[in-house]
């Protein structure tokens, strides 16, 4: 099947919908100017020290350094959290919100994410389901206890070490703060606020379990296949259209569509033939 007849058919998916999950991976930011972690190469590009000292972004984004080299933690995550803030949600972004609008389609977005993107561009925080966490929220790390608060904190990084030059305290106990994140071989993560997130999530799917719904897929790869796979499990649901968006790895089997482009070009695509322009 030709792009252009993938498109045509993902806008009819769209347009006969009566409900909308966005799924979105690292790849929806990357129309942004975000980097692309996908990959110690990904990762190294954004990050030219992390390579010079031979780690990787699995041990960067390891909850230990809080710990043992909190200065060093908050370096990668006080850095990153900067990034977030200062860079502008692509269009494609404005152009699903636009969907929903249009089309009166009630949504919810689940995503790996921890940028605050989707918030940012516009969407209700009450409909976006971030499933490792968000680097807007900070907790303890020990942690003395459950609650998680607003990251409202400015973190000076020097570029040249990546290592923080303020630490985040806990309000409650003193200890060293760390993100509201999901790492890699966590030990600490205070998962509440994504659990809340997480059970609107499952009420919205609930209300909408016999009514038609597209499920629009955007930059999930495989190397964490967390985003992939709920995309596969709600396409198993009947009358559950999935239209996965991926420059390298759109692939999906039949009666699901296959755009192998980024989150803006595929955005654009189906686009032009919602607003009739092809």
């Amino acid at each position: 099947m030709e792009d252009r007849e993938k498109f045509k058919k993902a806008a009819e998916a769209i347009k006969n919908a009566k409900a909308v999950v966005i799924t979105a991976g690292a790849g929806m930011g990357v129309d942004s100017g975000l980097p692309d972690f996908r990959g110690d190469k990904g990762f190294w590009k954004a990050y030219p020290l992390y390579e010079r000292l031979g780690i990787s972004f699995v041990e960067a984004a390891n909850p230990a350094h809080f710990a043992f080299d909190p200065a060093f933690g908050w370096g990668f995550y006080g850095h990153r959290a900067s990034l977030y803030r200062e860079t502008a949600p692509h269009a494609g972004f404005q152009l699903l919100l636009d969907w929903i609008g249009r089309f009166g389609l009630d949504y919810f977005v689940a995503t790996s994410n921890v940028d605050g993107h989707f918030q940012k561009a516009g969407f209700s925080g009450e409909k976006i389901y971030e499933v490792h966490g968000s680097i807007h929220y900070l907790q303890c790390l020990t942690p003395c206890s459950e609650e998680i608060w607003e990251n409202n904190e400015s973190i000076p990084v020097d570029h040249s070490t990546m290592r923080a030059q303020y630490i985040p305290k806990c309000p409650r106990c003193g200890a060293a703060a760390r993100p509201n994140i999901l790492m890699f071989g966590d030990f600490s993560w205070l998962s509440g606020r994504t659990d809340r997130q997480g059970a609107r999530f499952r009420d919205f799917l609930h209300r909408h379990q016999e009514d038609r719904m597209a499920v629009i897929e955007i930059g999930a790869g495989t190397a964490v296949p967390t985003i992939r796979r709920l995309s596969e499990h709600l396409g198993s649901r009947r009358g559950a259209t999935v239209i996965r968006i991926n420059p390298r790895e759109p692939q999906i089997g039949f009666p699901h569509l296959s755009l192998a482009c980024g989150a803006l070009e595929g955005l654009r695509g189906i686009d032009s033939f919602l607003e009739g322009k092809t």
